[in-house]
């Protein structure tokens, strides 16, 4: 077999991350349209996201955060988006390249994109200065990151966060009605 010299996979995972860039740059502009709302889950190691050492000390390795009704100040680069949540009451800014993104999901329209990024982190942690690339995708379409956000989205949760963990396959979800005053 020829060796892919144009390497067809990253250009192929670059476009689908240029779709969430898209998404969100909408979102940016005019708020979430409809029922839409994102699980995005992304490496907390990896080169560039930004968050607070709390955050960093809960999610070590792997993160899922929710924007739907909660967020502030969403910012949308080419490189990366900025975005405030909530989480146990305690307002966070959170910055995350598009590179360290694993998975995009709108359960409204049940669309979801996956991306492989644990072999590249590797690389990336022993070449401090190559850039974030992206590994081959799995498969040629899309698949199902984590089942218990859509379960928890198809019940009508509203998490504002969720931890996915990767080695368990799955997710804790937070509902923001634990936190709402009862009036």
């Amino acid at each position: 077999m020829a060796q892919d010299l144009i390497r067809y996979d990253i250009l192929a995972q670059d476009a689908l991350r240029g779709v969430i860039r898209k998404v969100l740059g909408e979102v940016q502009k005019t708020g979430l349209p409809g029922e839409h709302h994102f699980f995005i889950t992304f490496l907390t190691s990896a080169s560039g996201v930004r968050l607070s050492t709390r955050l960093r000390e809960k999610y070590p390795e792997l993160m899922t955060i929710v924007v739907q009704h909660q967020y502030w100040d969403l910012i949308v680069t080419d490189t990366h988006f900025e975005v405030g949540l909530s989480f146990s009451d305690v307002p966070e800014r959170l910055l995350v390249p598009f590179a360290a993104i694993r998975g995009f999901y709108d359960p409204a329209v049940n669309f979801e994109l996956e991306f492989d990024v644990r072999e590249t982190e590797a690389a990336n942690q022993t070449s401090e200065e190559a850039p974030l690339t992206l590994a081959p995708p799995a498969s040629a379409r899309a698949k199902p990151l984590e089942k218990a956000p859509k379960a928890a989205a198809k019940q009508g949760a509203t998490p504002e966060a969720a931890d996915a963990d990767a080695d368990k396959g799955s997710a804790e979800v937070v509902s923001l009605d634990s936190f709402r005053k009862k009036t």
